[in-house]
């Protein structure tokens, strides 16, 4: 039987968890980033395990049997940096080049500061994770 998935959709306040971020600057970066993928996404805001903000949702199901439910982007206030939870962003290299001040790990894109990085490019990015796991797993 497989294993349960950890990072889950849960009904825990968004708000609240932000409270929670000790660094001001990181605080306000995040909640800045909440409210630009939902007003530009127009997909509200949902925590996803205890430290996600995840937006709209999509499901997966492996090979190996392996299923769930996964946000369609997300972001997390780590440790070292904001994580930014977005698919296929490797094969757009062009916009990377444009984003501003990053790393790249797996499917994720970390930024230090949202001055960091365009906005612009960044909704960009946004849009191509979406419409690639449409795609890749359509309802």
């Amino acid at each position: 039987m497989a294993k349960a998935n950890k990072t889950t959709e849960t009904k825990e306040s968004i708000a609240e968890f932000l409270k929670t971020i000790k660094d001001e600057r990181k605080k306000k970066d995040c909640l800045s980033l909440v409210n630009l993928i939902s007003k530009h996404t127009k997909m509200k805001p949902k925590m996803w395990g205890s430290a996600i903000v995840g937006f709209g949702s999509y499901h997966y199901k492996y090979d190996s049997g392996r299923e769930g439910d996964a946000p369609l982007v997300g972001l997390s206030p780590r440790a070292n940096a904001i994580t930014l939870y977005l698919s296929n962003v490797k094969s757009k290299a062009d916009l990377l080049k444009k984003l501003g001040k990053h790393k790249l790990g797996g499917g994720c894109v970390y930024v230090q500061k949202l001055e960091d990085i365009n906005e612009d490019v960044l909704k960009k990015l946004v849009d191509h994770s979406i419409a690639y796991l449409k795609d890749l797993y359509p309802d």
